[in-house]
């Protein structure tokens, strides 16, 4: 990654909800914020808990699966990350928004709100950033249409059936939409946004 690319003034808005993919958030938190990127955590509460599972609402903060607590008890909020909540999200406020993967995608596809969300997003120009099941967020969104994407093997059929073409490598950028493989491949794919958000600031005209 270029040591001289700043995020200063970009924000970007990390979506997830029940047993993301711990490392697919902590490592965009960390590298972007470390740009100067101003990093939201969006927990949504959605789908099923990680063991144990706790009935009683609100006992129990949004969990990723390897038993991540969103936001990270070990990080001091005000630092790395702001936490926010969903419906005070504003896109007018926002650079990027941004999906890890993990179960998370798959209970926050049927979240009408959040789908609505991520395709007005796409459609005002911010960059959309998904990695591994991530990207079945751009199907439900109906923006995958004619795109460049990579992903995860087991949504590859379903990226190819909503008009995507599947490469495989690391990261990809097509327009604003930035896609991610797997875990192995988080630095090529943070760095992609990164890029992506510096080239977008580069094209948008100064109000």
């Amino acid at each position: 990654m270029d040591p001289i690319m700043t995020l200063d003034g970009e924000t970007i808005a990390i979506i997830a909800s029940n047993e993301f993919e711990d490392i697919e958030l902590e490592y965009p938190l960390l590298q972007l914020s470390h740009l100067g990127a101003d990093v939201l955590l969006v927990p949504v509460q959605a789908g099923h808990h990680p063991r144990p599972a706790l009935r009683e609402s609100g006992t129990k903060p949004v969990t990723g699966r390897f038993g991540t607590p969103l936001p990270p008890e070990v990080m001091a909020e005000g630092n790395r990350y702001t936490v926010a909540e969903f419906d005070d999200l504003d896109l007018e406020d926002l650079d990027c928004v941004l999906f890890p993967g993990g179960f998370s995608p798959d209970h926050l596809r049927v979240v009408d709100e959040v789908v609505e969300f991520t395709r007005e997003a796409y459609e005002r120009g911010l960059i959309v950033a998904s990695i591994c099941h991530g990207p079945w967020m751009l199907v439900e969104a109906d923006i995958a249409d004619g795109t460049e994407v990579c992903a995860y093997e087991a949504i590859h059929t379903d990226l190819e059936n909503a008009g995507a073409t599947v490469r495989d490598v690391p990261a990809i950028k097509d327009g604003n939409i930035v896609t991610g493989r797997v875990p192995d491949d988080l630095p090529e794919f943070t760095e992609a946004v990164a890029e992506a958000l510096e080239s977008r600031e580069l094209e948008t005209p100064p109000a």
